[in-house]
């Protein structure tokens, strides 16, 4: 079992200068290693305060300078939101400067505030991404490649700058449809998947369309690695805790806002904070998701991969406000206590 961060990179108000927000990001980035997580991932979003990161492959390359070990992953680089000629010659430098160390995640992006303002039709982006996603394997693959597709023509093109990895880094494909499941099992891509703030019943139904999408292929459901994103937080201070919840309930209220094509924002940039029906109350969220005390974190983490037989858990750090010294003694918190008991409990004491 693997244990990976997860970056947003968010910014609750304008308390929070975009300087400090990223710099924090690093420090938890660079502390992760420290602390022994396999991974650190980095999101993508633009124009509002829901994430400060326009580019999780710069997150990558310059977190590569400061880290030697912990893999770097982008999750995920929305792919229509890309010219995927370009993106290419960028996966490679950054697989480069990492030394071999990036992990690329893919998705197919949801916030049509984003997609409006780089003038591309949300309605088309699963198309979109299945034919730019089509682009990166030729590139990856082949020395020189080509292509003509709907929506985008290539004339037999060479990229200078390639992967360290061959023939491509681990790709993992952000899914939470049945489609995109198939595709990653019948091209041998990974899943990175999320319930959200949901408890062991939707991590149910997240299993069942994974085993769906192996078996269509005549795969095994091992034949790809799962990471499960996942809001974790362990402590005895029941204040501290609701802090956590609280920016977990103000995150998940800004991408609900974004994913339903509501702007709400009234200065055209900081969005504002809206309850809704879908909100759960702070005893909900503790009884769904692995938060409370280092033993309940412990037992409630065994039963979900019970359930839902990850390879990796990527813990959701930084939200909203919080403190970062607070995130940080977090961050050590789990890799002092919570990981080795986690893997011990697996039989992977060793690991």
């Amino acid at each position: 079992m693997e244990f990976a961060t997860f970056i947003l990179a968010a910014q609750r108000g304008y308390h929070q200068s975009p300087d400090s927000v990223i710099r924090n990001s690093i420090e938890q980035t660079t502390l992760s290693e420290q602390a022994g997580f396999s991974t650190a991932w980095f999101a993508e979003h633009h124009f509002n305060n829901y994430s400060l990161v326009p580019s999780p492959l710069l997150m990558v390359a310059h977190c590569a300078g400061l880290t030697s070990s912990i893999r770097l992953g982008t999750a995920v680089c929305v792919l229509p939101l890309y010219q995927p000629q370009r993106l290419l010659a960028e996966i490679g430098f950054a697989d480069i400067v990492a030394n071999g160390r990036l992990e690329l995640g893919v998705g197919s992006g949801y916030q049509q505030f984003e997609f409006d303002r780089f003038g591309v039709d949300i309605d088309e982006a699963p198309a979109v991404f299945s034919e730019y996603l089509d682009i990166l394997l030729k590139g990856l693959k082949q020395k020189i490649f080509s292509h003509s597709g709907h929506y985008m023509q290539i004339p037999p093109t060479a990229i200078s700058v390639r992967t360290l990895q061959k023939p491509t880094p681990p790709i993992w494909i952000a899914t939470a449809s049945p489609k995109t499941a198939v595709r990653a099992y019948r091209e041998g891509h990974n899943l990175f998947v999320t319930a959200f703030h949901d408890g062991l019943e939707t991590l149910g139904m997240l299993r069942g369309i994974i085993e769906t999408a192996a078996a269509s292929e005549g795969k095994k459901v091992r034949d790809a690695k799962i990471s499960l994103l996942r809001c974790c937080y362990a402590s005895d201070d029941s204040a501290e805790i609701n802090s956590y919840l609280d920016n977990a309930r103000f995150q998940r209220r800004l991408s609900e806002a974004l994913h339903q094509r509501r702007q709400q924002s009234q200065d055209g940039y900081l969005l504002e904070e809206t309850p809704t029906h879908q909100d759960l109350s702070f005893d909900t969220m503790r009884k769904n998701l692995p938060i409370g005390s280092i033993n309940r974190v412990i037992d409630r983490l065994l039963e979900e991969i019970d359930v839902l037989k990850p390879d990796q858990i990527a813990i959701q750090t930084q939200l909203g406000d919080l403190d970062q010294k607070t995130m940080l003694r977090q961050i050590e918190l789990w890799g002092d206590r919570i990981i080795p008991a986690v893997q011990k409990s697996l039989g992977q004491a060793d690991a």
